[in-house]
């Protein structure tokens, strides 16, 4: 028998992008942690910053650049004694790649833990719905690659439906994200029968609206969850 016992090493999450995201994303880290009191539970720091500048513009060099106050918050967050960093939002790893190696305290990587569940879960490949801006900076393909993953992408239209349901969650509209990730998925799994993995933290909010089985999706959310409980806890094994 193992069990699970955690380590003192405290989270730290920078959130706010969007605000929905990083609730799911502290919700599922309280359901799936091995703790049964409050004191099992890891000791969370955790900053909501809703005025971070929007990532997707950004890639697409028509707003302000969200990197320093990124790298500001993340390097808050260590101050206030963080061991281990987290940001519930795939597209702000675009920027933090390019200083993630300066920060004092690890960061673990949604984009990487998601492609490698997506392996776990089917080696044979997945879909990958995201923001227009993730799509078109190649975060996912390019840690797909180093894996020697396989990622299928949805065509022009059906991107724009993605980015449709993201915007629904980001609107509180969660039955229409829902409708608009069903109708999404369902095309996409007439042209092939693979996972789908939602490369962004609203769309598993929108797919758990769908009604779409939920063993068919690999969600960035939880990726990021189980990936930091691992680092927050310790096996412990008994007789």
């Amino acid at each position: 028998m193992t069990k699970y016992k955690k380590n003192g090493k405290k989270l730290g999450v920078l959130g706010g992008m969007g605000p929905a995201a990083a609730a799911e994303f502290l919700r599922q880290l309280a359901a799936r942690c091995p703790a049964a009191t409050d004191q099992e539970h890891p000791v969370v720091y955790m900053i909501g910053d809703c005025e971070i500048p929007d990532r997707s513009t950004a890639i697409f060099g028509k707003g302000e650049s969200p990197a320093p106050v990124l790298q500001a918050r993340l390097q808050q967050l260590c101050a206030m004694g963080a061991d281990i960093l987290a940001v519930p939002c795939n597209t702000a790893h675009y920027f933090i790649d390019d200083f993630r190696d300066d920060l004092p305290r690890p960061l673990v990587h949604i984009i990487e833990e998601t492609v490698l569940a997506a392996q776990r879960l089917n080696p044979e490949g997945a879909w990958m719905l995201s923001t227009h801006g993730t799509r078109a900076s190649g975060l996912y393909q390019k840690y797909a690659d180093k894996h020697g993953y396989i990622l299928y992408l949805p065509n022009d239209e059906q991107a724009e439906k993605a980015q449709q349901a993201i915007l629904h969650v980001k609107a509180g509209e969660l039955a229409l994200a829902g409708a608009v990730t069903k109708e999404l998925v369902e095309e996409l799994w007439r042209a092939r029968d693979l996972p789908v993995m939602t490369a962004c933290t609203e769309l598993p909010l929108g797919y758990a609206a769908s009604g779409l089985p939920l063993e068919r999706e690999v969600s960035s959310i939880g990726a990021l969850v189980d990936a930091c409980i691992g680092l927050l806890y310790d096996e412990v094994k008994q007789a």
